[in-house]
Order: structure tokens, then C-alpha cells, then sequence
């Protein structure tokens, strides 16, 4: 499936999605409809608790809709919010060679090393200890994970959340460049509850009482 998927545009469709949690009446996720259908960097944007995390859950099919149809075909990673709760290596080789899942040569496993630590801005990175990492560093080491098991499409939830502001333009630099690439576009669903970040997207949904909007343009964005 994850070889077959590889070259693929990716394809994540939500139809009259409905969740929540056990125990609760109300609903988290009410009515959901969206499609993306081409790779970019699209953005959905809500209060604390308004169910953003909820909605990357059922989109990586960690959690199940309690109605409705959900087909997401792509090859899906994940950034997460703390990147201490994902990076578990020492060192930045030894975390991205864990994320290799095929079997290649010693020289095609160094050779992918090098080019996905470039694309995040971290070239020379190789042997650098994690602990000595920034949090925005640690974060482009988690996107250069995807990259390199051939990840197609990345959920970030909310990833600047413990970010300086230098640290945060980085992060969001390095998503737009890598979705922006015209001979091999990535597709990225990035959570946020920064507003100023809505810029660097190429569409915006705004999720609010359990509702996503329609894309639209940032420039064109309207809150609710």
C-alpha cells in the first residue's frame, strides 16, 4: 500500500462526519465536509478545545466517526504538538534511520539522509545530539522523519505551540518550500490557533462548535 501510494496526489475526503467521545452526548465533530484533492499547504484554524486534534485523529483513522464516511488515501505522518513525545533517538542520524522502512543500500540510505535533512534547512545535522537541538530544530528533524519513510501527506497539529517567533517562521518556511516544490509537492494539514500563521497557507477552513467551514483563500478568510 505505502509503495503504491508513494507517487500518488493524495486524496483525504470527510462525508457527513460525525464524533464524540464516550460519555458525551454532544457532539465534537458535527456534520464534517471537506475534500483535499491536491497536494498544498492547507490550514485549519480554531479556539483551544474546538476539536482540531480530534479531527487529525479521525483523519489518520487513530479514532472512528460515530457516522458518516471518511477515505483518506495517502501516506500519512505526523508532526505533533511537543516534539519531545515523538523524537526518541539521540542523535538526528539515528532517529532518521529508524524511519526508513525499506531496505536499501548503505550508500541510498546515507544519500537520503543528507538530502532530507537539507530540505529542512538542518544540511550538516547529521550527527548532532538531540538534546542540543531547539525546539524548532526538533520539529524540522520530526518533518524530515516523515520525508524519509516517503510520507505524502503530514498532519501537524498545532506544531509552534512551544516555539520562539524565530523558531515558528522557520517551521512554517520549511512546510510551505516543501509543498511549493513543483517536481515533487508535499501535502501538509497544519492546526493552528495563531491566526498571523493563516499567511503562509494556500487555503484556510476555520473549525468552530464542531463545524468546518469551506476552504478558502487566506486573503479572503472570513472569521465566524
Amino acid at each position: 500500500m505505502r509503495a503504491s501510494l508513494e507517487n500518488e496526489i493524495p486524496l483525504i475526503h470527510f462525508k457527513d462526519v460525525y464524533f464524540s467521545y464516550p460519555g458525551k452526548k454532544e457532539n465534537l465533530i458535527f456534520k464534517c465536509n471537506f475534500s483535499i484533492k491536491k497536494p498544498g499547504f492547507w490550514m485549519v484554524v480554531g479556539k483551544n478545545g474546538s476539536g482540531k486534534t480530534t479531527l487529525l485523529k479521525l483523519i489518520n483513522g487513530i479514532i472512528k466517526p460515530k457516522s458518516g464516511f471518511i477515505d483518506s488515501r495517502a501516506n500519512i505522518g505526523m508532526v505533533f504538538q511537543n516534539p519531545d513525545h515523538q523524537i526518541l533517538m539521540p542523535n538526528c542520524r539515528s532517529e532518521l534511520l529508524i524511519n526508513i522502512d525499506q531496505y536499501i543500500s548503505q550508500n541510498e540510505i546515507n544519500k537520503k539522509i543528507e538530502n532530507v535533512l537539507d530540505q529542512v534547512g538542518m544540511k550538516g545535522f547529521e550527527k548532532r545530539p538531540v538534546h542540543t537541538l531547539s525546539g524548532g530544530q526538533k520539529q524540522r528533524l520530526s518533518i524530515a522523519c516523515a520525508l524519509i519513510s516517503d510520507r505524502n501527506f503530514i498532519l501537524l497539529d498545532e506544531p509552534t505551540a512551544f516555539l520562539d517567533q524565530t523558531s515558528q517562521l522557520k517551521v512554517l518556511q520549511t512546510i510551505k518550500n516543501l509543498t511549493s516544490d513543483i517536481k515533487n509537492p508535499l501535502s501538509a494539514l497544519w492546526i493552528t490557533h495563531r491566526y498571523e500563521e493563516l499567511t503562509y497557507a494556500d487555503s484556510v477552513a476555520e473549525l468552530k462548535n464542531g463545524f468546518l467551514s469551506d476552504w478558502q483563500e487566506p486573503s479572503k478568510f472570513q472569521y465566524n
